[in-house]
């Protein structure tokens, strides 16, 4: 899908495009969403070097993600995207020209639909690509730190389950998945921080002073997300370590009752061994109350072994 973002007397009107039209003169943001074969092929009449596929979007070398050639400057950036209870991080493409920014992705990005709400209601004063660019930056960077919040109330919940519930199935679980979750979002951190930084150097005559103050705003707020960030994960380490703290203690108890209950019947089960044994010379055998007796020796047996084991406090 290829929406294109066109200012027409002096107002950002949103059209959406087809390989058969051709591209508005006036257009600011050339967003694909899933190109085709044939919309790449339609955008590579617009360009002079070849379009980078899903592949190279996806690597992680910084001459990959960051470089120059006769199209502009090209960024490829993690965007988070939190799916249900999971953060995932989707690579977006920029291609930040002198007239036109254009982005390419493979999933759709809630920020990207947010940014063009903003637009629609004229809410952003846009009037150039970088702008778009920086405008979109900000928005990451405020949801990286949301998301950063979101973790914190998460693992208060989680930490006090780890003391009340004694089932911790489901809270591992929800520690390994807030553990991915912050992994995903630093990933997007540093990846901002150096598309940011590479910003600075390409364009550090180009920027005005506002726009140089605002990039040194986002590197700032990213700078001091990072220990938050660490400090997350020291936390959920602990948390983990806690849980299986606790799983050995439960596990503990649970060994603990079934020796305790093995060395309490030993004795009834010594004692009804040894009438078990068919010797002929046993005088109790013959005796009237020699069964009941036994009876009574197994349960006091019984019954001493757990006092003892009460009065030295092991239960």
């Amino acid at each position: 899908m290829i929406t294109a973002y066109v200012y027409e007397n002096r107002k950002l009107a949103i059209r959406e495009l087809s390989v058969n039209d051709s591209l508005p003169p006036e257009t600011i943001w050339l967003d694909l969403y899933r190109p085709e074969d044939d919309e790449r092929a339609w955008l590579a009449n617009f360009s002079e070097e070849e379009l980078p596929d899903e592949e190279d979007m996806n690597e992680i070398e910084a001459s990959a993600r960051f470089y120059q050639n006769s199209d502009g400057l090209h960024i490829n950036s993690l965007f988070p995207q939190r799916v249900g209870q999971e953060v995932r991080a989707v690579n977006v493409s920029f291609n930040l020209r002198e007239h036109m920014l254009i982005t390419m992705r493979e999933e759709d990005i809630g920020l990207i639909r947010l940014l063009r709400n903003y637009l629609r209601l004229g809410r952003l004063d846009v009037n150039s690509p970088k702008d778009l660019f920086i405008e979109l930056f900000t928005l990451k960077v405020d949801y990286l730190s949301d998301l950063i919040e979101d973790v914190y109330t998460v693992l208060d919940n989680v930490g006090r389950e780890v003391f009340d519930n004694e089932e911790l199935d489901d809270v591992f679980k929800m520690i390994t998945l807030q553990e991915d979750s912050n992994g995903k979002i630093r990933l997007s951190l540093l990846d901002t921080q150096r598309s940011l930084r590479y910003i600075q150097r390409y364009y550090r005559r180009n920027l005005s002073d506002d726009e140089m103050k605002e990039l040194r705003e986002m590197l700032a707020d990213i700078e001091s997300l990072m220990p938050h960030s660490q400090f997350i994960f020291d936390k959920l380490n602990f948390l983990l370590d806690a849980a299986m703290g606790f799983s050995g203690l439960q596990q503990n108890k649970i060994i603990k009752i079934f020796s305790v209950a093995a060395v309490v019947f030993l004795p009834p089960t010594l004692i009804a061994s040894s009438y078990g044994m068919n010797f002929s010379d046993m005088p109790e055998l013959r005796w009237q109350y020699g069964y009941p007796l036994a009876l009574i020796l197994m349960l006091a047996s019984a019954a001493g072994t757990y006092l003892f084991f009460r009065m030295k406090r092991w239960l």
